[in-house]
Order: structure tokens, then sequence, then C-alpha cells
């Protein structure tokens, strides 16, 4: 397609067939103001009104049939045309010549944006004292309610203002009275801050396909803005929150979405997984019927996804958006579906990459082992597990029970990752460090997790009507069917005394009670768990600490009134005066795990902290070099999930100690576009979680069979339907803004700062603030900057004699915007801002 040849600015471009005047400039990084168009989106211009809408309980009738126009601030001049011209409407022609700026452009776009600006407050924009202001104190004494939103500073309205100035006719603002709407999930609307420029409707129709939004026209002629019923979900509303992302204005707000990066904050649960799974993609994959190739997704970060989706403990859950409306997306079982559906295509697209040369002892084939094995051996290194238990899978094979992970399951996976070329070598209990740096080995990953019952120091506990939670466990798991009597008392309050306490109940209790010092709200058993048990008949007793095991196996317990100190340590209280007794054929006491650390010998190096090994929480080094450590030997959170990421996060440290550039990350799928619609789903809002079907309590009881029987195919993909897709608002594009006075942070920039007193303000390459620094002298203090390896990519300054003032008030609007202190460079040049506060 030939190219059509235009001027801007006296500047030669290159347009495209189709192409508008606005769309050529922006291509060209020519800027052309303008606040009702979107690169995304069509044209407002010519859309009709609705018959009303809705701004929460205030039903708004459409009283004239219009078509919508436009901002008017895109208008330029065209060589043989007398009038200006809008540039978001007009069509580029061969041989056009465009000025996008000139004295009557400003005059005419100063006119457009007196209506614009009389619906909106601005008295904040025209201040002298706008660029350090908070908002919270006013020296100008206007209003409260007529000063700028929380937007300020930060608004797409006030660049364009800036930009052009305000009109000396511009009218003052005076509040509306319109709705403000500032509890519902997700969102904040404040209706008195809309200027009906319908971004947000079109990004909602247009965009999305969703059509929950509309305008109609006021007895007044004003464009007014609402949803199409009374409320959100009665309009159809998919809850994506394009239409914040497009709004120009503080009129559509996330609510509560945490400060810092917004692909995290936006997309929660992928942020909140400790393996970084892309869960919005594999959970779109399965809803659009694909299991197949959304088992991949998640396959490129973790080898053991059905593991993951029966045990996890699933904080993307937690952290679900979808939460906000009733209840979040089954995240985990979901992951489970995909693994069971799986036929192993996947295995056609793994390459491992050519070998090394280099030998990796792993001890401990649990799951931080086994996820490091398998990066590991993919990135070419020749991996060797030792593993003193008779079979691979550490707690995963001897501490949780065949009903939550059947032992199919797990060595399908494991199979997976030693096909991989992991030699995998059991019965084999390493005596030290030293033995295996004999045999030759480049690097060491230390994954012996936790597998020693940890004991308690209580009257009568060495008897043998005692057991210990975790042999109990172990011994079932190797078929060794241990036996307890008819009432069966378990001691503790995690994951390990629930499981414990139904495992108990197969076999043979007839009565189980669970006693642990928490409240039921404190507990460190998941809460899901707890109900599981109580619904097989365990009776859980909270708040109840162990006092002694009498001869004829009764337990008495005393009354725990708090199990953590003033400091947050563990150091429990008691009331000597309640006591209980519990008559107990078995007790079992599952009050957590230790770690044998043995193989460290004594003084070998390698740091050991609340005896676990101490490791460097980012790349698990320990203080000895080429010796890594991750899992439950390691001081850091206990989850089967992090284990595995814990695995991730070592492979990364490992291959970059072995010489490769510490990059694990690899595709199993092939890249498609992601369309941005949505499509309207009546009904979506009130969707429940589907449950998944589960044995019976009483068959449950009688034996090892997998409890919960997870999804078919249609739950699935009616599940995975319920997601917000929250990832596809980072695709939408960034309105281009006025052209910024930003410097590159250079030396040949900062030699043209004057050597005077002021404030300078470095950005990160997407332009965020990462300093603000008051100086005596702005050459100086950048030179510094530059010299201390400043991660920053440009810069501003401002010359002021009362420069602490100025980077005072500065910091303040910053943290009146972002809760905190802007995050440094990273070159260590005057961060410390305390002597201001």
């Amino acid at each position: 397609m030939s190219p059509i040849n235009i001027s801007i600015d006296g500047q030669p471009v290159e347009a495209q067939k189709n192409d508008t005047i606005l769309e050529a400039a922006r291509r060209a990084g020519i800027y052309i103001p303008t606040i009702c168009n979107h690169p995304d989106l069509p044209p407002g211009k010519g859309k009709k009104p609705a018959p009303a809408v809705w701004q929460g309980g205030v039903k708004i009738e459409n009283a004239q049939e219009d078509e919508l126009g436009g901002c008017g601030l895109c208008v330029v001049e065209l060589a043989g045309t007398a009038e200006p011209q809008p540039a978001c409407s007009t069509p580029v022609a061969e041989g056009m010549v465009i000025t996008t700026s000139s004295e009557a452009l400003n005059k005419l776009r100063k006119q457009k944006l007196i209506p614009i600006l009389a619906r909106h407050p601005h008295a904040c924009l025209a201040c002298a004292q706008a660029a350090g202001c908070s908002r919270t104190q006013c020296s100008s004494n206007v209003a409260e309610a007529e000063r700028c939103c929380e937007q300020f500073g930060n608004c797409e309205l006030q660049k364009v203002v800036n930009y052009l100035g305000i009109h000396q006719d511009t009218p003052r603002w005076i509040p509306g009275g319109r709705p403000k709407l500032l509890d519902d999930p997700l969102y904040k609307r404040d209706y008195n801050l809309c200027i009906g420029c319908t971004r947000c409707v079109r990004a909602c129709e247009d965009l999305r396909g969703v059509g929950a939004l509309g305008f109609v026209f006021d007895e007044n002629g004003q464009v007014q803005v609402g949803t199409l019923a009374q409320g959100l979900a009665e309009s159809g509303c998919r809850f994506c929150t394009a239409c914040v992302e497009v709004c120009p204005t503080g009129a559509i707000l996330d609510h509560k979405l945490p400060s810092g990066d917004k692909s995290k904050a936006l997309v929660p649960c992928r942020s909140a997984c400790p393996a970084e799974i892309d869960v919005p993609e594999y959970l779109r994959l399965i809803a659009a019927g694909r299991p197949e190739q959304a088992l991949a997704v998640i396959r490129q970060r973790v080898p053991l996804p059905g593991v993951l989706g029966r045990v996890c403990v699933h904080p993307c859950e937690d952290n679900c958006r979808r939460g906000s409306l009733n209840e979040p997306i089954s995240i985990c079982l979901l992951k489970r579906y995909a693994a069971d559906q799986g036929s192993g295509a996947w295995k056609a697209r793994l390459e491992r990459l050519p070998a090394t040369g280099k030998k990796v002892a792993v001890v401990g084939a649990g799951p931080a082992g086994l996820s490091a094995a398998f990066f590991l051996a993919r990135k070419g290194h020749a991996v060797t597990m030792l593993e003193a238990e008779e079979r691979p899978g550490g707690m995963l094979r001897y501490g949780i029970p065949a009903y939550r992970l059947p032992r199919e399951v797990l060595e399908s996976e494991i199979g997976d990752i030693a096909a991989l070329g992991v030699e995998i070598n059991t019965g084999v209990k390493v005596e030290s460090l030293e033995e295996l740096t004999a045999q030759g080995y480049d690097a060491l990953f230390l994954s012996m997790g936790a597998q020693l019952p940890r004991r308690l120091n209580i009257e009568g506990a060495e008897q043998p009507s005692v057991l210990w939670g975790l042999d109990f466990l172990k011994a079932i798991r190797r078929g060794q069917d241990p036996q307890v009597g008819p009432k069966v008392v378990v001691v503790g309050g995690g994951n390990v005394a629930i499981d414990v306490a139904l495992s108990a109940l197969r076999q043979g209790a007839r009565e189980v009670d669970l006693v642990c010092l928490e409240k039921r709200e404190e507990m460190p058993a998941h809460p899901w768990e707890v109900a599981q048990a109580e619904e097989e008949g365990v009776r859980v007793r909270n708040a109840w600490g162990p006092l002694r095991v009498a001869p004829d196996g009764a337990v008495a317990f005393r009354r725990c009134t708090a199990v953590l100190d003033r400091q947050g340590r563990f150091n429990p209280s008691y009331d000597d005066a309640e006591v209980m007794e519990l008559p107990a054929d078995q007790v079992i006491m599952a009050i957590g795990q230790a770690t044998d650390l043995g193989l460290l010998g004594a003084g070998g190096g390698v740091g050991v902290a609340r005896g676990l090994i101490a490791a460097d929480p980012d790349t698990l080094a320990t203080d000895v070099a080429g010796v890594f450590a991750g899992g439950d030997a390691v001081v850091m959170p206990g989850a089967v999930i992090h284990a595995i990421a814990a695995g991730r996060r070592a492979a990364r440290s490992m291959d970059e100690y072995l010489g490769g550039d510490g990059d694990i990350d690899f595709s199993l799928t092939r890249p498609e576009p992601l369309s941005p619609r949505l499509g309207r789903v009546e009904g979506f809002a009130l969707q429940q979680r589907v449950a998944p079907a589960w044995l019976s309590p009483e068959r449950r009881s009688r034996g090892y069979e997998e409890t919960c029987q997870g999804f078919n195919s249609g739950q699935a993909e009616a599940e995975a339907g319920r997601c917000l897709q929250c990832q596809l608002r980072l695709m939408i594009s960034r309105v281009p803004g006025p052209p910024e006075h930003l410097l590159p942070l250079n030396q040949e920039a900062v030699d043209g700062v004057p050597e005077s007193e002021g404030v300078f303000i470095l950005f990160d390459p997407e332009k965020n603030i990462l300093v603000i620094q008051g100086a005596m002298n702005l050459r100086e203090g950048l030179n510094e900057r530059l010299e201390g390896g400043s991660s920053a990519a440009y810069f501003e300054y401002e010359p002021d004699p009362m420069y602490s003032k100025a980077e005072s008030e500065r910091i303040q609007a910053y943290l009146q915007r972002h809760g905190s202190m802007p995050p440094g460079d990273g070159s260590g040049g005057g961060d410390d801002l305390d002597d201001l506060f």
C-alpha cells in the first residue's frame, strides 16, 4: 500500500490510507491536543444518545435528539482551507499541508476549553503554587469542594489545560450536586467531575462489546453519562475497568488500588503467585475450551501443576479482584482441571538446551528440589537428585495424605521431570557437604525439607500411646497401616494436624478431637480444611494448651489466653484455673516440623538461623560459594507453592553461578493476539462460584480415595468464564500527552544546567518519578547522580533559592498521591529525606 505524503508543521510525514490527520500526527510523534479522542476508541462524534441513563439512583431522560459532537480541541489549519478543521475526523490526502500550532488555533482551543472547564473544578490548575500543592491547604483560599480531585498531578485534562492555558472568560466551577458513588466494588464514580467526553461509553460499547454505559443530553443540552440500568451489575458491567483507564479526569477511579507497579496492582492474581504463573491467560484458555493450551501456560512456570491444583494454598485467590464482587475464581481447581485434562502435548515443545558440562547435586527430592532440578536440567546442566527416602517427593509423598494428593498424580509429574534427564537417586543419605564436593559437583542445592516432627516437652509425652504427627503420616504413606484406638486426640492447629486427624478417622478411630492453642480465626490451618475436618466428624477445640498425658492416655489441657506476646513472638499465656481433660486411647502430637541439618557439620561455613539454613531471600545463596538452599530447610514461607517458587529462584541463581544467563523462562505456547472484546453476558456480576463435586463425608472417612472430584468441562469453563480478565486493561494504549520538558539524563544535558540552587526530579524510562531533591548546586547534584550510576532516564529542574522548601512541598505532594516516598534511583545520592520530616 503506497503511503500518502503530507506535511505537518513543516515536517514531511508518510501517512497511511484511511488515516485521519490526528492518527497520522500521533504516528509521527507530533502532538495535537484533544480530550475526547483516545487512540483505541472510535470517535465520539456522531454517536446517538440512549433513551435514559442512571447516575446511581438518579434517572436522567434524554431531552433532545441530537448527535454527539466532539471536544473541538484538535482543530488544525489546512493550506487552502479557510476554516480550521477537526484533526480527529479529517482524512489525510496526498500533498496536504497541515499546521497544528498557531496563535489563532491556540485562541480557538482556549475557547473550546471554556465549556469543558465550566463543568469541572479548575481553580488549582490556574494556581501558581500548583507544582508543590497537596490540596490539603490552600494559600488562595479556594473552597475545599472546588479544589481539584485526587488525580491532581496525574490528570490528563490537567496536562491539556497546562499546555493550552485557561481563557480569561472561563467561569468559576460550582459543584453540581451530582451523585458520588464511592462504595461500589472496584470503582469510584463522581459524576461532578465528568466532562461528558464519552470515552468510558465507547470503551464499554466499542472496545469491550459490553454496552453497560450510555449518554444522554439533559435539559441544558449537556452530555450526561451513566449506566443503562440503575446499578453496574444490572447494566451488564463486566468490571474490566477499561472505563477507568480511558477516563481523562477523576470521574471514574479505581477503588482501593494499591500504589506502585500498575501491572501488579491490576492483575493481583498473577503478581501474588510466588511462581509468577500467568493466571488470567490460562483461565482465558480454559473458558474457551482449550485446557491443553492452558496446561502449557502453567507448565512454563511450574513442573508440578497437578500437585499444585490439589494442595496449593492459592494466594492468587486471596487477591482475586472477582472476590470484590462476590467470590474469587477457583483458580487452584482450574489448574487441576487443566493438568488432569492434559494429554502431554506440551512435551513436544519442551526443549532441553545443549549440555553445559556442569554438574549439580540437589539434596532432597521435595517440591523445591524437584522444581530446581527441572529448570536446571532444561538449561543443559547435569542434575543429580539425592533423596534419603525410598521414593522421591518429600512431604508431597510422605506428608500429604492420598485423599488430598493421589500417588499417581505425583508419580506422573516426577516422571516428567526425570524424563528431562534428571537423575534421581533414592535411599541416599548425604553425610556432609565435603562428600558432595569430592564427587566433582559444581553447585549444590540443599532442599532437605523439614522431615522431623517437632517434639513437645510435657509430662507423659514419651509414653507408647503418644504418636508424632509426621511419623504417623509417613507410616500410612509407606503402607505400614498404623492402627489407632477408638478415641484419638490430636494436638496442633496447622494443616498437618488436620491431615493427621482425618487420617486417624481413616485408620479406624471413631472419635477424633483436634485441640490447639489458637482461637478459631488464628489457626494456621486453612479455613476450608478445618471445615472439611468438621464435616467428617472431627471436633475442633480452640484455645487449649496441652499440660500432660496421663498413664491411661487421658490428656489434660489448660486454657490458652494468648499465643503471642506483646512483641509478636510465640510465647503462649495460660489461665491455670481453667482446665479440661479428654479421655484418649491415642494421642498424636502435630505441632510442627524441624529440619535435620547434620550434613552441614560443625563450622562448615553454611550459616544457620533458628534451626534453619540462612540463605539470601532473593538468590538463595548461602555463605558458601556454590551452595544454595531453599524450601522448608530455609527461613521462608512453608507452602508447596513457595517451595516450587524457591526452586525457580535457585535455578536462576545457580545457572548464573555456573556461567549461564540466569534466564530460566521458556515458552510452550505460540503467541496469539488477545482480543480486547469481552462481549455482553447477562447476569455476569451475579454468577456464583462453581462448586466442585465431593465424596460424601461417610465415604471419605472409609478410605483414601481423593475427596474432591474437581470440575468437569462444563463446570470448568463456566468457572473460568467468571474471570474479569483484568490483564486486558494493560493493553489499553496511553494517550499521547503534550510535549514534556524532560531532559535525558546524560552528561551533555547536565552540563547545560545552571550552577544555582533549585530542585531537580529524576524519572525512570516510563517517566515515573524516582527522586525529588533540592540542591545548593543543581548541576553538581545531578552530576553526583550520574557518577553514582543512577537508573533514571530523564530529569527536570527548577531554579529556586528556597530549594529545601520547594523540595519538601513536592515530596508532600508525591506522598499525597502515592502514599509512599519516591523509590530512589539506586545511586545512593541523597535519598535519605528523613531530615525533612
